[in-house]
């Protein structure tokens, strides 16, 4: 268990490191904010290895909570696009 751990921890620091990236050298709003987001998701990710690597429950309202927080901004990001789009 503690080796896939390790191999998931390292993943999801590659992951978070190339979408930072993505934020700071995004052309657009749009490109930065679909990183903030994926990097919530990356985030929430990184939670839930840890609870299962230290078989601590107590951490799950922490993951819904981040993961939540990201689908409702991102659904504003978008409904705040679209209306601009329109006009």
């Amino acid at each position: 268990m503690t080796v896939v751990a390790i191999i998931a921890g390292v993943l999801l620091t590659a992951a978070a490191v190339i979408t930072s990236y993505r934020i700071l050298a995004g052309p657009s709003t749009l490109d930065r904010i679909v990183g903030i987001d994926s990097l919530m998701a990356i985030a929430a990710s990184g939670l839930a290895v840890w609870a299962a690597y230290s078989e601590d429950t107590t951490i799950i309202p922490a993951i819904i909570a981040l993961a939540l927080v990201g689908f409702l901004g991102s659904a504003a990001v978008t409904r705040f696009r679209v209306k601009d789009e329109q006009q």
